[in-house]
């Protein structure tokens, strides 16, 4: 059998600086050669996990397929690699100690004193392998959250530094990326910030193998010596990362510095085969040549942080290429918008996205939008809380329910048109427990929804507790508000439409999160398309 080898991606001198874009760059480029590789986040915080976290403190909650709420960075996995990823590809320190704990309580431990290091660290190093024991890959890569030297990634640095002993020379390494900043007044780039990090590195017990430099400009031949005789490391080891017009650059610019030809000689592994990125650069070609350009609004709670709307931002730029068509997302708040200031904000658009969310603020604005775009035949698609205020607005304005609302927002609303899911109704805790996950949805015929999708029965991932109200549905689709697609076990309508406008689609799920570059969504290819045409008019 094949030993796995692992790839360890730390980082230091300052957070943000793109671990999860370098360990996504530098697997496209090992899948490209032919190995078969995914990527896990390992998060130092003591949430079980990201979906009780406020999107303005952590960006987005990502929902994999088997319904982990997890880590932003395990989208960019799945849009680089194509690959799902799944419940053991994100870990918090909030879930390793709470395994631990209940361990003791069990008494798996016989009585003995439950220690950080060995049952914390043991606990981590199991997770850490958890993927590569599988057998389905040849290199796991894992990305360790935080900076070096923080506190709270102190069990993961250790677990790392065990780890690296246990499996032996050539079947692990530690890739440190780190900033080289740029002094205007000196009008020099400095490396001590990054001899440092390496320095704290080492004092863990970790030399880096490869140092990954995040820079503005280009690393000069002596500075990659210098960096290179005082990190201990192999002057090709010096990889530079320079600022990229799009992440999507990333991979071709590691390719360039040899990132991927430097971790393989390190592995032991060869090269097999030069990398095949065929499809990826068609991709980035059709996205840097548009033919058209579009404004699609963005209508949100959470749009002042970029983070927040991730998977949905990278969505519009996979529809985008496809389409050879600029998408320019103007981001637009919610709660900035009532009956008065609508039009205004909302007149110059080619489309309109209505955000997902949580709770009442800015809800009003969001139903504003709805009926702005129902009214004047602007392509519309709403997404999970913007599915749910297409309902209410058809309700308030069509079907003439002034108070109809949801549960969430009014709990005492004469029209419930969405209403808390049956399930969710004894539900006390909050975290992990709405419902998330793929799940089967059923599409009529000749609706929009089966023309987009081209087939009967799709899966789609849900992060939701409140649902349409069925006991409304004759009434709404009476109105002209069409339920095209439905759960077949459930009945829980997933998607509405209305068929004499031009594009106008809500769905009770999250789209954004299963579109990659090789397989764009089509909600947001046709939303794109339907912009291109509302605005050649």
């Amino acid at each position: 059998m094949n030993q796995t080898k692992y790839i360890f991606v730390t980082g230091g001198v300052t957070s943000s600086l793109g671990k999860g874009i370098i360990a996504a760059s530098l697997a496209k480029l090992l899948q490209a050669r032919g190995y078969r590789t995914t990527i896990q986040k390992f998060d130092p915080y003591i949430n079980v996990d990201p979906g009780t976290l406020n999107p303005y403190e952590h960006g987005e909650c990502y929902v994999t397929d088997d319904g982990a709420e997890t880590d932003l960075d395990l989208g960019h996995y799945e849009r680089f690699l194509n690959v799902p990823t799944s419940q053991a590809n994100n870990v918090t320190t909030g879930r390793v100690y709470l395994s631990v704990i209940e361990k003791e309580r069990r008494g798996e431990f016989l009585g003995k004193t439950v220690q950080v290091v060995p049952h914390i660290t043991n606990e981590i190093k199991e997770r850490m392998q958890l993927l590569g024991q599988s057998g389905d890959y040849d290199i796991v890569i894992t990305e360790i959250g935080g900076t070096v030297g923080d506190i709270e990634s102190l069990p993961y640095i250790e677990s790392v530094r065990q780890l690296l002993w246990e499996l032996g020379d050539d079947n692990g390494i530690v890739i440190h990326l780190t900033l080289v900043p740029y002094l205007t007044a000196a009008g020099e780039l400095k490396t001590k910030p990054t001899q440092h990090s390496v320095k704290t590195l080492m004092e863990s017990g970790i030399k880096a193998d490869i140092l990954v430099c995040r820079t503005e400009h280009e690393l000069s031949d002596d500075l990659r010596q210098k960096l290179a005789l005082f990190c201990n490391v192999k002057k090709e080891a010096v990889i530079q990362s320079i600022d990229a017009s799009t992440i999507y650059d990333v991979p071709n610019l590691m390719l360039e510095e040899g990132l991927d030809t430097v971790a393989l000689k390190k592995l032991g592994l060869s090269e097999k085969q030069q990398p095949d990125l065929e499809q990826w650069n068609g991709f980035l070609h059709q996205l840097k040549n548009p033919k058209n350009e579009v404004n699609i609004g963005l209508v949100g709670k959470y749009v002042e942080l970029q983070d927040s709307y991730k998977s949905i931002l990278e969505a519009f730029i996979h529809a985008g290429a496809v389409n050879e068509t600029k998408v320019n997302v103007v981001s637009i708040h919610s709660e900035h918008l009532d009956d008065n200031s609508a039009e205004s904000q909302l007149k110059g658009l080619d489309g309109i996205l209505v955000a997902p969310g949580f709770g009442s603020r800015g809800i009003e604005g969001k139903i504003d939008t709805v009926r702005f775009a129902r009214e004047n035949n602007i392509p519309f698609l709403g997404i999970c809380l913007g599915m749910q205020m297409a309902v209410i607005e058809y309700a308030r304005n069509v079907l003439g329910y002034k108070d109809a609302n949801s549960i969430e927002m009014n709990e005492n609303t004469a029209h419930p048109v969405i209403n808390l899911m049956e399930e969710q109704k004894d539900i006390e805790n909050m975290g992990g427990t709405m419902r998330l996950g793929a799940w089967k949805c059923s599409l009529k015929e000749n609706t929009l929804a089966n023309k987009i999708y081209g087939q009967a029965e799709i899966m789609e991932r849900h992060r939701h507790r409140y649902e349409f109200n069925g006991k409304y549905l004759n009434e709404l689709e009476n109105a002209g508000l069409k339920a095209s697609g439905v759960n077949p076990d459930t009945g829980l309508v997933e998607v509405v439409e209305i068929e004499n406008h031009p594009f106008f689609i809500g769905v009770q799920y999250h789209p954004e999160y299963k579109s990659t570059v090789a397989n764009p969504h089509p909600l947001f290819v046709s939303l794109v398309k339907a912009a291109v045409e509302h605005k050649n008019k």
